[in-house]
């Protein structure tokens, strides 16, 4: 990293969860197939919400150090919910669900934006439940990647071991949300 971006970069989220770096470009793929595939939106829609979409995902997840308002938002009440006594479990899910609600809710708001029909539907608001339990489970995943074995990257490289297991892991943790994008479109185009 240049010496300018350093104070930027590094600091106690990239170390704590350093998988999040690939969360967000999943979050980047799954705002441009949204975009990209057949639906009712124009052109110039797609285009506009698509790409304010990749900055407002950016800027959630990259402002003002790594981790953003999302990381932050989760660690906070994961934070608070221990400080509360509660068992660690529920803290940690407690802030996985917010960084999943935070993170979800830019990808599931900017998709509906750049190429959905804009009518509410109980259809619509089930799969966003669904899309949501579904992002819950895979930050999760992503939080545990330290407990688990992932080691301290980008400080220092992967040992294979750690990189088929972080493989594994960001793998499990896209495959359902990936499966309930795929259905959707799936049963769309029947």
């Amino acid at each position: 990293m240049p010496e300018a971006l350093e104070p930027w970069i590094f600091g106690y989220f990239i170390g704590r969860y350093p998988l999040f770096a690939f969360a967000l470009v999943y979050g980047l793929g799954h705002l441009a197939r949204a975009a990209a595939e057949p639906g009712p939106a124009s052109v110039p829609r797609r285009v506009l919400f698509g790409l304010a979409g990749a900055a407002a995902l950016l800027a959630a997840g990259l402002y003002p150090t790594f981790g953003g308002l999302i990381l932050r938002g989760a660690f906070a009440t994961g934070g608070m919910a221990f400080l509360t006594h509660q068992p660690l479990w529920l803290a940690f899910g407690l802030g996985a669900a917010v960084g999943a609600l935070l993170f979800g809710g830019v990808l599931g708001l900017f998709a509906v934006a750049a190429n959905r029909p804009l009518r509410p539907r109980l259809r619509r608001i089930g799969f966003g439940a669904l899309a949501f339990l579904a992002l819950w489970f895979g930050a999760i995943l992503i939080g545990l990647a330290g407990d688990l074995g992932v080691g301290p990257w980008p400080r220092r490289a992967m040992r294979p071991e750690e990189a088929a297991l972080a493989a594994g892991l960001l793998i499990a943790a896209a495959l359902p949300h990936t499966a309930l994008a795929t259905l959707r479109r799936h049963r769309r185009g029947v």
